[in-house]
């Protein structure tokens, strides 16, 4: 017990000191382990219009706030997903219509299936500003709409990452960035060469050594202008355009990166930013694929990563 009891605090500790050395007491590595399930639980059953039935509707993310910043994951399994600012994937309903785009979503259904608010919603980097829209519901709020479509969270998600409304009552599916439904086949992500690659990894780079990667391969930047303590990024606004920030990743879907300091970093903007050695990361709306490095010291203050958090080719 006592061996059991010294390990416990041990893992507290630290915990709190990475934390304390960010200078931020709130946030940290939120899980983005791929959930996906479409049985009812124990506590309701499927409508027939594939939503949820009483006992589900106060779980997980639900509530409807801002999407924020969208942001495109790569699932692996479905493909490329499109979620909110803080990794949350976000949902389409084969019930509603596109022409006009209208929502047939409403009472329990959109208790366990929230709206997405159009207000403060930015397209995904990679897409243009025309690929969303709203749809004014019956109540007068209004919804997002990606490609035409309403777009939804699903209040059994409770984490980043997670799709467990995938295929639920065989009407409601993952959103791809077009607003389509995500299927691996529709960008390639089943290629054996991507598979079972980590949140965070680290690739060779032929000019800058090794540097860090996400899950999509996609290169991971750092901005001089940051500060690590207190935590502090200075990319905001139309600045997060050019830099998506990397959404929160799971500690244990991490190789060869240092976990020191990796918490999430809570934005004053709502967006969950996810932190390597206290220093908020990024990608680049200017690499189109894996491997490239475009963003590579923009403007004297973007670098690539190292695994130790430092700047990759960054002049001395």
């Amino acid at each position: 017990m006592e061996t059991w009891r010294n390990a416990s605090l041990a893992v507290t500790a630290a915990a709190l000191l990475a934390l304390t050395a960010c200078g931020q007491g709130e946030g940290d590595a939120s899980p983005r382990g791929l959930a996906v399930g479409n049985a009812a639980s124990a506590e309701g059953g499927y409508g027939s219009d594939g939503g949820y039935g009483a006992g589900s509707a106060d779980a997980g993310a639900g509530a409807s706030k801002p999407a924020g910043q969208l942001a495109v994951w790569d699932s692996g399994e479905l493909g490329k997903v499109l979620t909110d600012s803080e990794g949350f994937t976000l949902y389409r309903f084969d019930k509603d219509s596109t022409e006009p785009p209208k929502s047939n979503c409403d009472g329990d259904c959109a208790k366990a299936w929230p709206p997405v608010p159009a207000e403060e919603a930015t397209a995904a980097a990679g897409t243009g500003a025309d690929a969303i829209g709203q749809v004014i519901r019956p109540d007068g709020s209004r919804q997002l709409t990606v490609g035409g479509r309403p777009v939804y969270r699903y209040a059994e998600d409770s984490s980043p990452g997670e799709a467990k409304g995938q295929g639920v009552g065989g009407t409601w599916f993952a959103a791809a960035p077009d607003g389509k439904k995500a299927t691996p086949e529709a960008d390639g992500s089943a290629d054996a060469s991507r598979a079972g690659i980590s949140g965070l990894s680290v690739r060779q780079d032929p000019e800058l050594g090794e540097i860090v990667v996400d899950k999509r391969g996609m290169t991971v930047y750092r901005f001089k202008k940051d500060s690590a303590w207190p935590m502090k990024s200075a990319c905001t606004g139309a600045c997060l355009k050019k830099w998506p920030v990397v959404a929160p990743v799971s500690r244990n879907d991490v190789e060869g990166v240092t976990t020191k300091g990796f918490v999430t970093f809570d934005r004053p903007d709502g967006i969950r930013q996810q932190s390597i050695d206290c220093w908020p990361v990024y990608t680049f709306s200017g690499d189109e694929k894996p491997g490239d490095t475009n963003g590579q010291g923009v403007g004297g203050t973007w670098y690539a990563v190292t695994p130790d958090a430092k700047l990759a080719g960054s002049p001395k």
